[in-house]
């Protein structure tokens, strides 16, 4: 059997954990022009216009994959197979998403304002996971990444998914509730607090906004480690103002960068971080995981991790 070929692109030379993970995997590094298939680490904006005939599949570098639709990318290749690295870095936003959740609970952005000691032997809200319910919208890769963390410290999870199937995996409790997203209104009333993990399509954008948020408690954390069009701004900004809800834990934003002088700078009760919940020490070594996988099931001829499915969105 003829060895498949492998392109990397834009950059050259390639990423040497990429071409490791391609060789690995049993395939060999390439010319686009001969290739089966592309490893694309660039932009969408430097994306080929047109492939070699030979290209059956393309691999693009991150969960996120928005930009390439904006860009048209894939219905300029409709005979193309395309993956996104959905799942790829699913731990290190879960980790992210974990952190910002318990930094919340535990009054830490008050504390790390401090500038004496000052013990205060009440906060309105402090807390502890144990015995919270944890909604989890779009239960994906870091969905299921994040359940496992929050299940030791006592937390029980609704894991809101799109076709409301049981999320199910290693760690995975077996009686973590699963409810689809068309249902998602009725989760408000149970809820503590909410991390937000979906994809950003049309159908997603302010998936929580004034009448979601008016639901929670005076308590409630809302965390977004996905995209920040998932959350309205306006409506975030005026249930912190207001006290409405506890607080948010934000890795992303809408606008995004968050300008100087936005009001989510100021607020108390707000954690922002600039999208970094996946550090790029982490990334290339998680998504080399993630192209040696798919390579290994495209050279077996198996089905791909992520495949994106352009009606989606993602």
């Amino acid at each position: 059997m003829q060895e498949s070929t492998i392109a990397i692109g834009p950059d050259q030379p390639a990423p040497r954990l990429l071409e490791k993970a391609v060789v690995g995997a049993g395939a060999r590094v390439g010319e686009l022009a001969e290739a089966d298939a592309l490893i694309w680490i660039g932009t969408p904006g430097d994306f080929p216009a047109t492939l070699p005939p030979s290209v059956r599949w393309v691999q693009l570098p991150a969960a996120g994959i928005e930009d390439f639709f904006t860009a048209g990318v894939l219905t300029a290749h409709p005979e193309v197979q395309f993956t996104s690295a959905a799942g790829a870095f699913s731990h290190s936003v879960a980790e992210h998403a974990l952190m910002l959740l318990l930094a919340g609970v535990r009054y830490l952005p008050e504390q790390l304002r401090a500038t004496s000691w000052q013990q205060r032997e009440f906060f309105p809200h402090i807390g502890s996971l144990r015995g919270k319910t944890v909604t989890i919208v779009g239960a994906g890769g870091i969905g299921r990444a994040l359940i496992p963390m929050l299940a030791p410290l006592g937390a029980h999870v609704i894991a809101v998914n799109r076709s409301g199937r049981r999320v199910t995996g290693a760690g995975i409790p077996a009686d973590v509730e699963t409810v689809p997203t068309e249902q998602l209104a009725r989760v408000w009333s149970h809820t503590d607090h909410v991390v937000v993990a979906a994809p950003a399509t049309a159908d997603t954008r302010h998936l929580i906004g004034a009448d979601e948020l008016a639901r929670l408690k005076p308590s409630s954390w809302v965390i977004n480690v996905a995209r920040g069009s998932l959350i309205d701004t306006d409506a975030l900004v005026d249930a912190l103002t207001s006290g409405m809800i506890g607080g948010a834990g934000l890795d992303v934003t809408d606008p995004e960068p968050l300008p100087d002088g936005h009001p989510l700078w100021t607020l108390p009760n707000a954690i922002i971080t600039p999208h970094d919940s996946n550090p790029p020490q982490l990334r290339l070594a998680a998504f080399a995981d993630h192209v040696g996988a798919n390579v290994g099931r495209f050279v077996a001829g198996e089905t791909l991790h992520a495949i994106v499915e352009p009606a989606r969105g993602y």
